[in-house]
């Protein structure tokens, strides 16, 4: 273990200041989302709004990142990385106040369609930014610690926005609304301070060992280069649109399936939520092991198969306990293929495509999420808190299922994904 700590060390010290401070301003930024991806559904609900504006304001944000994904994509291969990523975050932080402060239901909507246009500009950038600033080499170990610590800011971000509403609440003798609401202004507060390190970032410099690789990635697909990196794309894309129509069933919702089918409190679902994210940072480091042994196709596939069998468990329980733990592990197994995913991505088109490449997956993940909020809302409405969540997370499993066959069939032999690993 204290041999394994030291390496993930030398690692990172190795990285350069570009993805140091891009770290740091991650982290913050992540910090501050945490917050708002636990406490928000919370204070619609305290607000008075049927469970429907929830699956409306979801959506309404996966659909303003599934537009501008694209164009964010182009303008951050054209323009450059870091004007694109600011530009993004200023924008989506005044949103983050706006919204922890208005509470008319047309304008709970509109503003949630911002910040999802705002922050598709910081989210299309940060995976091509990371590969461009490392080597081939380094660059699962670079996606494995980046995506921990963006999960373990998350973890911070939602735990304390649980306990410091609970605690605004019971302590301060301040309504359950208000304590919500000044956590949210907590949260933009921070993502706001994460802005500060992003003016940091100097221009990219092409690094060694990387114009190699990227020769060797491009080699023989000069003449139709992009029509080849195109067909890559779209048959990557169609495997995260399968992952992100099932994870848009469910993912926004865990907090109200803890609410409403165990009646949890505000700290227990900020606990249970963080636990689970801080499972999924551990699981990520452990991810490049697996793939040293399977390569990365397989250890991505066995992971987010080995996590279906307990999204089940969790859909069907009448346990909080087991419903937890169950929950817990579908988190780390799942979210534990995330960097290898991204990895996989990079590695499969050239670098003039990469932000293309990130902003299309992103995009249709995105468009999955954006076209079920309706549905997993309906059917909980519907059906009742019992089979309504039992028959959402069974849709999501089977899709799962079948995302991770497509994958492995397309992707499983590739001459490129089975060269050394690091």
């Amino acid at each position: 273990m204290i041999y394994w700590f030291a390496n993930w060390k030398k690692s990172f010290a190795l990285f350069n200041r570009n993805i140091k401070m891009f770290m740091l301003a991650n982290v913050l930024i992540q910090v501050g989302m945490g917050v708002f991806l636990v406490m928000y559904n919370l204070y619609i609900k305290e607000l008075g709004f049927p469970e429907t504006l929830n699956g409306k304001i979801i959506s309404m944000t996966s659909l303003a990142s599934a537009i501008m994904l694209i164009p964010a994509g182009y303008l951050s291969d054209r323009l450059g990385r870091k004007g694109i990523i600011i530009t993004g975050a200023i924008f989506a932080a005044g949103t983050l106040f706006y919204r922890s402060l208005i509470t008319g239901e047309q304008s709970l909507v509109y503003a949630a369609f911002f910040t999802g246009l705002f922050m598709a500009l910081v989210q299309v950038s940060g995976v091509p930014f990371l590969a461009e600033n490392s080597t081939a080499g380094e660059r699962m170990h670079l996606f494995s610690i980046h995506f921990s610590l963006m999960t373990i800011a998350s973890v911070i971000g939602s735990l304390g926005g649980g306990v410091l509403a609970d605690a605004l609440h019971l302590i301060g003798n301040i309504s359950t609304v208000d304590s919500i609401m000044y956590v949210l202004i907590i949260g933009a507060i921070i993502f706001t301070m994460g802005i500060v390190p992003l003016f940091q970032l100097k221009p990219t410099q092409k690094i060694e060992g990387q114009t190699e690789a990227s020769t060797e990635e491009s080699e023989g697909n000069a003449p139709t280069g992009f029509r080849k990196n195109m067909k890559v794309i779209v048959l990557f894309g169609v495997a995260n649109l399968l992952i992100g129509t099932g994870s848009g069933l469910v993912i926004p919702y865990l907090n109200l399936y803890f609410a409403n089918r165990f009646d949890a409190s505000n700290t227990y679902i900020g606990i249970i939520l963080s636990l689970g994210s801080a499972m999924a940072a551990v699981a990520m480091l452990l991810g490049p092991a697996l793939v040293k042994k399977v390569g990365k196709v397989k250890a991505l596939v066995i992971f987010q198969l080995l996590s279906i069998p307990f999204l089940f468990i969790t859909g069907y329980t009448n346990s909080l306990i087991i419903a937890s733990i169950a929950f817990l592990m579908r988190q780390a197994l799942m979210n534990a293929g995330n960097p290898i995913q991204s990895a996989i991505a990079m590695e499969l088109v050239q670098d003039k495509y990469k932000g293309l490449a990130n902003s299309v997956n992103q995009m249709v993940f995105n468009v999955g999420w954006a076209s079920t909020g309706a549905i997993s809302t309906g059917l909980v409405m519907t059906f009742g808190f019992y089979w309504g969540y039992a028959y959402t997370f069974t849709i999501t499993g089977i899709l799962y299922i079948i995302a991770s066959t497509y994958f492995y069939l397309l992707f499983g032999r590739k001459r490129t994904l089975r060269k050394k690993q690091v």
